[in-house]
């Protein structure tokens, strides 16, 4: 009698039951998006403040004279995010697929295009020859890059951990959620990327 009842206090269960989840979609991946959706309402009160002072300002004579745009610096700045996604995009791939020469290649690669992104920022506001306290255009257009750049260098350091996961081997066809996730970030930086180009550098 005492043998079932201590074999019956084992197989209670103790602590909150376990989350009820009616999504077919995983909590981690609900959580990203969810997180992202957030972001992308950050970013659209910047571009709300960039046009509102444009248009405040005479959209005719945008930006004011005097204030040069680094129009091919960023374009290439572009491309080389761009094609950083699609590198994401195969490293994603190949774990999916269990190759792990394919994952580490993609994120080395990703990491590299990132990195010297960030580093084009870097030169581009050193030498832009104005700064975010001149006038409206200055604020708003280093508020902008500015606030997309912060969001690089997050999805940098996301990128640098899973990439020092992947070389350690802890990422498989089952298991790759640390890069999954990376991964959406980092589209999520190229697309707000490519807003930011065409608002700021092309319109």
């Amino acid at each position: 009698m005492a043998t079932h009842a201590a074999e019956a206090h084992q197989g209670e269960h103790h602590g909150p039951p376990p989350a009820h989840q009616s999504s077919r979609m995983g909590a981690p991946l609900l959580g990203m998006y969810l997180f992202l959706a957030s972001e992308a309402m950050l970013f659209g009160s910047f571009f709300a403040a960039y046009f509102f002072v444009r248009v405040i300002n005479n959209a005719a004579t945008w930006p004011p004279t005097g204030y040069h745009r680094p129009v091919f610096a960023a374009a290439i700045n572009t491309v080389i995010l761009v094609t950083s996604s699609f590198t994401m995009h195969w490293a994603t791939t190949a774990i999916k697929k269990g190759n792990r020469r394919g994952l580490q290649a993609g994120l080395v690669l990703t990491l590299l295009m990132g990195a010297a992104f960030f580093g084009g920022q870097i030169v581009e506001f050193a030498r832009v020859g104005f700064a975010p306290r001149d006038n409206a255009f200055a604020t708003t257009f280093f508020g902008l890059t500015g606030l997309h750049g912060f969001h690089v260098f997050v999805g940098l350091t996301l990128l640098l951990v899973a990439t020092v996961r992947a070389f350690r081997g802890h990422y498989s066809a089952e298991h790759h959620h640390g890069v999954e996730l990376s991964g959406i970030y980092w589209h999520f930086v190229d697309v707000m990327w490519i807003l930011v180009f065409l608002t700021v550098y092309i319109l």
